[in-house]
């Protein structure tokens, strides 16, 4: 049992070493992109219950 620990350790840590990281620039370059298009996404959905919800109370108020 120890030893089939021992051999997943060492195969996952060779495995991580053939692993390419991304650059620290990339990596920030692709968080920034990710934020930009979750607060356009969050705007976008944020309007369109605004919209929905001005209908509502108009067709409520009927």
């Amino acid at each position: 049992m120890a030893n089939r620990i021992i051999s997943y350790f060492k195969e996952s840590r060779a495995e991580l070493r053939k692993v390419v990281w991304p650059s620290s620039r990339k990596t920030a370059n692709d968080t920034l992109i990710v934020i930009v298009i979750s607060l356009l996404v969050a705007v976008f959905l944020g309007a369109i219950d605004y919209a929905l919800n001005l209908g509502l109370e108009q067709l409520l108020q009927r």
